[in-house]
């Protein structure tokens, strides 16, 4: 589906969808508990529509209810006959798989992770490699992943570099094996906020662990029990692209519905913005962004990756230069998130150009417009809605629909917007 908009600065204000991050963390954490749990939250996306879907797969009974998902748990008793196959149907979450695929061996189910777009390409070592060494049969056959055996305890050890999502599949699944564990991260932890936010979900369930200069001890026999009510907090992921078309904007956008003390990493958009020199003022739930003297800086992200598509589209309306280092791992996502997005503001008129680990932008203060492929992936897509407000002429974004991965209503909230 392509997608035609109309170039120039954007006002108003936006309501952003919960967050997908926190909200596969809490239905998880409902599904290994003991009772039922009521998940308030707004519109689902295809990454949550996955978690549901394989969640449902493996026993939890999931439905809609006014405001929410009521989540009927699973229990691990529940063991189905040896020869049964559970199938899982991930789609293209890193998440869902990286979570599961050790939560399936701590209740010593056999199942197939039926693996979409390029999620078949996505690392899955050293996880799958530490699993093998402790009980599990792991192998893959094309887009498919197999998995069976009972998950043993022991010492664990996983790198940091690869994926966080590794050591948050272990620390959902090790406190559901009978005795003790423990889990040594080596190497320096890319994207620590979403590590951040798993312990809270298990701290939330009132599961015990304790970590120490990167050893977590996991004393084993543990039980899930969250909260009967649970809130699926406002997503930054979502806001940051409003708010980057904010900083666009003389007038402003709002963005409502944040909650400005979450440990989710891309909360650190706003202290990015400023730096670029935008106006940035604070509310209760909500931040409102316009544009100030925008200057191009130096972005680390290693531990927001997400930040950079819609980072990168604000730099090429800045003056000076922009340097986006330590983010190598985005050529594993949907696309290769450093090759799309050089390729799709090359093709609107920016000087960028790759590195081995991110992008150099010399700022235009503005764009000519054009055709923006997306590549399939949701952040690329949405980083080209901002570029359109830094534009002289249309933008059309091919593949528009693939943003239904994360906020599927974002085409919709955008045309709220006045010009």
């Amino acid at each position: 589906m392509d997608r035609t908009l109309a170039p120039g600065a954007r006002r108003g204000s936006v309501r952003v969808p919960p967050s997908k991050s926190r909200m596969q963390r809490l239905l998880l954490c409902a599904a290994l508990g003991e009772k039922t749990t009521l998940l308030r939250c707004g519109e689902v996306c295809g990454d949550v529509a996955a978690m549901i879907g394989c969640l449902r797969a493996l026993g939890a009974g999931i439905g809609a209810r006014p405001g929410g998902l009521l989540v009927t748990p699973l229990h691990a008793a529940d063991v189905p006959a040896p020869d049964t196959v559970r199938e899982l149907p991930c789609g293209e979450s890193g998440a869902v798989l990286r979570f599961l695929l050790p939560v399936a061996g701590a209740m010593g189910v056999r199942a197939v992770f039926h693996r979409a777009g390029r999620l078949s390409e996505r690392p899955i070592e050293p996880l799958a490699g530490q699993l093998r060494a402790h009980g599990m049969t792991v192998r893959e056959s094309g887009a498919e992943l197999y998995c069976e055996g009972k998950l043993l305890a022991g010492d664990y050890e996983i790198g940091g570099d690869v994926s966080s999502q590794f050591l948050s599949g272990l620390l959902f699944a090790l406190p559901l094996l009978d005795v003790p564990s423990t889990l040594r991260v080596t190497g320096t932890l890319g994207s620590a906020p979403y590590v951040a936010m798993t312990e809270d979900a298990l701290r939330l369930s009132h599961v015990p662990f304790e970590e120490n200069g990167g050893l977590y001890r996991i004393p084993g026999g543990g039980r899930f029990s969250p909260p009967a009510e649970l809130d699926a907090e406002g997503d930054w992921s979502a806001a940051a692209v409003f708010l980057c078309m904010g900083a666009l904007s003389p007038s402003g956008i709002c963005v409502t519905g944040l909650d400005l003390n979450s440990r989710q990493g891309d909360r650190a958009v706003l202290e990015l913005l400023e730096r670029f020199g935008a106006v940035t003022e604070r509310g209760a739930e909500s931040v409102t962004v316009r544009r100030g003297a925008l200057r191009g800086c130096a972005v680390d992200a290693s531990q927001t990756p997400d930040l950079v598509p819609v980072l990168a589209a604000l730099a090429v309306c800045a003056g000076g230069e922009t340097r986006i280092e330590n983010a190598a791992r985005l050529r594993c996502k949907e696309s290769d998130r450093l090759a799309s997005v050089s390729a799709m503001l090359g093709a609107l008129g920016a000087d960028v150009t790759e590195t081995p680990d991110g992008l150099v932008i010399r700022g235009r203060g503005g764009l000519a417009g054009g055709i923006a492929e997306a590549a399939g992936d949701h952040r690329v897509a949405m980083a080209a809605a901002v570029a359109a407000c830094g534009c002289r002429g249309s933008v059309t974004v091919r593949g528009a629909e693939c943003v239904e991965k994360s906020f599927p209503s974002f085409w919709e909230e955008l045309a709220c917007l006045s010009m």
